[in-house]
């Protein structure tokens, strides 16, 4: 789950439009941002059952945090340069 939040994010970073004309582009980054921040929530509530069971460590939070993050700045912020 992990590497294909992983490379949902990654893929919404790597769209790049062509101009202000190309609005597929900024369609498309903006389904792959929304995607990856679902996929993250998704892989933050799997993280939290695995480590409430005990089989993964406390610090794993971090993993779907850090996607999170990355996913809302692409739609927010950094959707400007878009």
């Amino acid at each position: 789950m992990t590497l294909v939040t992983g490379y949902v994010v990654l893929t919404a970073y790597m769209v790049e439009p062509d101009g202000p004309w190309d609005q597929q582009a900024v369609t498309n980054s903006k389904v792959a941002g929304t995607i990856g921040l679902v996929f993250s929530a998704l892989m933050a509530l799997l993280t939290m059952a695995f480590v409430k069971a005990e089989w993964l460590r406390k610090w794993w939070h971090a993993i779907p945090a850090a996607l999170a993050i990355a996913a809302l700045l692409r739609l927010t912020l950094l959707a400007a340069e878009l």
